[in-house]
């Protein structure tokens, strides 16, 4: 049943990536317009353009005898699949955001990604560790020929990886491999800022981590550690999985706390945190700011903290100065 799970969730992702090309083709000056403003998070023109295609698409293909609860931004009541299945009856938890990385691909900038998790619904307990099927399919701006995509099944120790032409149609297998790199010299490592509100503390905080770690001191030569402010958490995985960077610290949360600033619609969600199941699989570490797994609510305004390291030697070394540092903030 899982793994029939998986291909579905990314049939469902292809559909919506397939369908967002041909729509841009026609009206890409009206994806970034402002439709609505929720409690999660500002929904775009792009966005609602998809969650038509992905509830129609639920509607016809998924499994009846899967009955489900759907989790996503942008609905105003209770959504279940079969339609009209009540709430009590539902057997799983389907938590998407149909496109991650909205500021991005709506600009024609960079790629966006549909994701997706399936859990055992247990109620208002349910959090992101109960994911146990994954997906996310990369959705590319106008001038990409690629989409990459990546799925699970929880236990299985594998991420089933493809690479499409999006001109053609032709698959590709797809490696993913996490780098093994003890060292942060010549790498991609960042700590997410990507609006205005405190980022001055961010930028503090990612200063005085590398000075913990002894990879900057004063007066010394800079070190080579670079940064990609991807602004997508499901980008900032995919760059983990292929190899490319080597660690992600998000903790835009406690940044706004420290300040005194309510900005929930500026921080991660569990729908952003939603195929962290990937990371696992393939080797690396995804985890609490203090470690521990991610146990935050299938929901999709609870703001989210995390950290992605492309390997567990990586993380020993990390851990306990960034441990360190919040607790003095």
């Amino acid at each position: 049943m899982l793994e029939r799970a998986r291909r579905l969730l990314c049939q469902l992702q292809e559909v919506i990536r397939d369908r967002l090309i041909a729509a841009r083709q026609r009206q890409s000056r009206s994806f970034a317009r402002v439709a609505e403003v929720t409690a999660a998070d500002t929904i775009y023109q792009i966005d609602k353009l998809s969650e038509d295609v992905l509830v129609a698409w639920l509607a016809k293909n998924w499994p009846k005898s899967w009955p489900i609860e759907l989790i996503m931004e942008g609905l105003e009541t209770e959504l279940t699949f079969p339609l009209g299945t009540p709430l009590k009856e539902t057997q799983w938890k389907l938590i998407i955001d149909p496109i991650d990385g909205t500021r991005g691909i709506m600009h024609d900038k960079r790629s966006a990604w549909a994701m997706a998790g399936l859990a055992p619904h247990r109620g208002a307990r349910n959090h992101l560790g109960d994911i146990v099927v994954a997906a996310m399919t990369e959705l590319p701006i106008s001038k990409q020929w690629r989409s990459d995509q990546f799925s699970a099944v929880s236990g299985t120790g594998k991420v089933v990886a493809t690479s499409t032409n999006v001109l053609d149609g032709k698959r590709t297998r797809l490696a993913v491999r996490p780098s093994s790199a003890k060292s942060f010299h010549h790498g991609f490592s960042t700590v997410s800022k990507f609006f205005p509100s405190a980022k001055e503390w961010l930028a503090k905080f990612e200063e005085d981590l590398w000075r913990e770690l002894g990879e900057s001191k004063p007066g010394a030569e800079p070190p080579p550690i670079f940064e990609d402010q991807y602004i997508s958490c499901g980008g900032q995985i995919a760059e983990i999985l292929l190899g490319h960077d080597l660690m992600v610290i998000d903790i835009r949360p406690e940044a706004f706390r420290a300040l005194g600033l309510r900005h929930a619609g500026l921080t991660s969600h569990p729908y952003d945190l939603c195929i962290e199941l990937l990371l696992r699989e393939a080797g690396a570490v995804i985890e609490r700011p203090q470690g521990g797994r991610l146990r935050d609510p299938l929901d999709t305004t609870s703001a989210v903290s995390w950290v992605g390291y492309a390997n567990q030697h990586l993380a020993r070394k990390v851990r306990p100065a960034i441990k360190r540092l919040l607790a003095k903030s």
